[in-house]
This record gives C-alpha cells, sequence and structure tokens, in this order.
C-alpha cells in the first residue's frame, strides 16, 4: 500500500509586531545606559519614529548600541588599547510611546578610531523594530555640527541629499538632542543593509 508524502501547510512570513516589544521593553532602564561614575557628556536622546505620511508609531521598539566617550565598544571585538568605561555598558533599549516617541538617557559617545578606516565620527548604532518590518532596520545617529563628519567613511557612503536623514538636532536645551526616524516617504531615513 502506497502511503501519499505528507503535506505540510506554508505560512506566509510573519511581520514583526504589534506586540513584540511586551516582553522586550517592560524594563524602562533599559533607556539609561550608564551609571552615575560614568566618563563624558550625559545627553538625552529623543527619538521619534514616523511612519511614509509622517503619523506616530506608538508600538515600534528602538535599541542603541554604542562606544563610550573615549570611543571604546564593551565588545571583545573591540581591540583598542583604553580600557572600557565600566560604569557605561552602551546598549539600551525602548518602546515608543503613543506619539512615537522614547527618551534615551546616554553619554555622547567618542570618536571610533580603528585601522580599518582611519576613524569615525561620533555615532549611535539604532535598530528598528515596528508593525509590518519582516526584520530589523539599521541606522546609524550623529551629531550636528560634529566637524568628525567630513571624514566619517561610512557616512561618505551615503548621497549628500540624504545625509541629513542621520542627524540629531540639538534640543532646546543642552544636552539634550532630537532624532526621528522616517520609516517612508520624502524623508525617509537612510538604513543600512548589515
Amino acid at each position: 500500500m502506497s502511503r501519499e508524502p505528507e503535506k505540510h501547510c506554508c505560512l506566509p512570513s510573519q511581520t514583526v509586531g504589534p506586540f513584540f516589544h511586551f516582553g522586550l521593553t517592560a524594563d524602562s532602564a533599559r533607556g539609561r545606559l550608564w551609571a552615575a561614575e560614568a566618563k563624558g557628556e550625559r545627553i538625552r536622546l529623543q527619538f521619534r519614529m514616523l511612519d511614509g505620511d509622517a503619523a506616530p508609531i506608538p508600538d515600534g521598539m528602538i535599541e542603541l548600541w554604542q562606544a563610550d566617550a573615549s570611543g571604546k565598544y564593551d565588545h571583545p571585538a573591540d581591540t583598542q588599547q583604553q580600557e572600557k568605561d565600566a560604569a557605561f555598558w552602551g546598549f539600551g533599549r525602548l518602546a515608543t510611546d503613543a506619539d512615537g516617541t522614547c527618551t534615551f538617557e546616554t553619554i555622547r559617545p567618542g570618536r571610533i578610531n580603528d585601522s580599518q578606516t582611519g576613524g569615525q565620527a561620533a555615532h549611535i548604532n539604532v535598530s528598528v523594530f515596528a508593525r509590518g518590518l519582516l526584520g530589523r532596520l539599521c541606522t546609524r545617529v550623529y551629531f550636528e555640527g560634529d566637524p568628525a563628519l567630513a571624514k566619517d567613511p561610512i557616512l561618505a557612503l551615503v548621497p549628500a541629499e540624504r545625509r541629513q536623514t542621520l542627524m540629531a538636532r540639538r534640543g532646546a536645551t543642552a544636552g539634550e538632542w532630537t532624532f526621528a526616524i522616517h520609516l517612508q516617504g520624502p524623508q525617509e531615513t537612510v538604513f543600512f543593509n548589515v
């Protein structure tokens, strides 16, 4: 008696969200990347996530990964000679609120020195998760007015007219910065294929 092969149900790819961040963003302490002893300039970096119509995305998630004030990552692959700042952990994760915003308390990162690129301007690596995405989107936050921007090899890969989408802007008070993430549309943020 011949047996028919089993038939497997084929399911379409699942998108991220809207409930993906419930277990991942419950701890709001993930929005502060430093302890009191951390070295460097403390900043508040407010993100606002927007869709293609510039409407806020209220159920997104943003992750940060960055170097400390001296430009050293807390990672074994960072072979720079200086010691890492033990009071700075360099990783944060928050959900966006009803207005599409979330605010991280962090340290302004130092310039990254490495032999491969000759050095990179101070930046923060960002992963974006939201409903409708099949995976994370990766971008960077640079700081408007940083003189090292002109020599950053990664920023140089981005067409000049689109570089402003990667710039954090100074806020109303000292130490405050704002960064808009546009997922689509004429002001779409530059995302990197990593």
